[in-house]
């Protein structure tokens, strides 16, 4: 086994030292179920404005002008899921 002297480490190298905390079991749970919990919030969302948009687009009652707004409304929704899961 070699030994490296840390006050002269060799050519083209470097070193570095952290000291990290485990984590718990208890804590990995409560951080998994709070990762769970936002995603399904934040879907039920992203449905329910999908929802009222389409529903918008859907009807014979609303103006031109608010159809225009759930377009944008969808095309921009469609544009952020896609550019989510290509990830440019």
């Amino acid at each position: 086994m070699s030994h490296i002297d840390l006050n002269k480490p060799p050519p083209n190298h470097t070193f570095s030292v952290s000291v990290d905390r485990e984590e718990t079991d208890a804590e990995r749970n409560v951080r998994l179920f709070k990762d769970v919990a936002l995603f399904v919030v934040a879907l039920g969302f992203v449905i329910l404005i999908a929802y009222l948009c389409y529903s918008t687009l859907n009807s014979a009652t609303v103006s031109v002008e608010e159809k225009k707004w759930a377009m944008s409304i969808l095309s921009a929704a469609t544009g952020g899921i896609i550019g989510y899961l290509v990830r440019k």
